[in-house]
């Protein structure tokens, strides 16, 4: 058994307001999409301007807190927050859904690039690698939060966490990491400089995310307040099927289409 290294969430108080590591490790993942973005829209030869650049970023980043938000509200707790509609703002108390933050990520960036008449995919491609890093993150902050953790295991790398019922659990957070943070980069990014068809990157990565996801899901304690949804099934996993079956789909759709303008 492995000890949880018992790093303070809290880097540092000011007054009434703390600096914690999950909010930090999200802030440097935003800057390192800020900065390589410009730089991986080359392999899609493809440019946005400096107002345009940054209205973009600042809509994904409202898409993924407000979507994030709505689909832990709808997916994961609807009934407590029907009976209290006003929590629902209450945001600092935690509570944030991924597959939701993606569906706003994604609805965001289609409405913004429909306005300017640009192409989705062109744009989207490049920017899914280094999503992956920004979620690579925000496991690291997960873990040092000592939440989202794993089941109960007797593997020697299980951990006893903070607040838990004392049993070794497995860190399924690192798990995520690894996999939907540092593995679904190199894969993205390989595919992105590797294949020229618009759409395979984004839609690679949807139903990459949707494998590992399902697969950690095994390991990983299920939400308390909703447990197992469909036999041994989690609401992650559920969601995470539904990632799979669009990423097939779409990927079919685009070489489809693709096969019908060669003939």
């Amino acid at each position: 058994m492995l000890k949880f290294p018992n790093i303070n969430p809290t880097i540092m108080k000011l007054g009434m307001f703390e600096i914690r590591w999950y909010g930090l490790l999200y802030i440097i993942g935003f800057i390192f999409v800020f900065i390589y973005y410009k730089k991986f829209l080359k392999h899609r030869d493809a440019t946005l301007a400096k107002d345009n650049y940054e209205n973009l970023l600042f809509n994904l980043m409202l898409g993924l807190i407000i979507g994030g938000r709505i689909g832990y509200v709808l997916f994961y707790n609807l009934p407590y927050y029907l009976s209290h509609p006003l929590h629902i703002f209450a945001v600092w108390q935690g509570g944030m859904s991924f597959h939701g933050g993606v569906l706003g990520v994604i609805t965001c960036g289609l409405i913004f690039f429909k306005k300017r008449n640009l192409s989705f995919y062109q744009f989207a491609d490049p920017m899914m690698p280094l999503i992956a890093i920004g979620i690579g993150l925000g496991r690291l902050g997960n873990f040092i939060n000592a939440e989202l953790y794993g089941r109960i295991t007797t593997m020697p790398w299980g951990m006893v966490f903070p607040n838990s019922d004392g049993m070794p659990r497995h860190p399924s957070q690192l798990y995520e990491a690894f996999m939907e943070g540092l593995l679904l980069f190199l894969i993205t990014w390989l595919i992105l400089k590797k294949v020229k068809t618009h759409g395979i990157v984004f839609w690679s990565w949807i139903g990459t995310y949707g494998i590992f996801r399902f697969l950690v899901e095994f390991v990983r304690e299920p939400d308390r307040q909703l447990g197992f949804i469909f036999f041994s099934f989690t609401m992650g996993q559920l969601l995470s099927s539904l990632m799979i079956l669009s990423a097939i789909v779409g990927i079919l759709i685009i070489y489809a289409k693709q096969n019908k303008i060669s003939t």
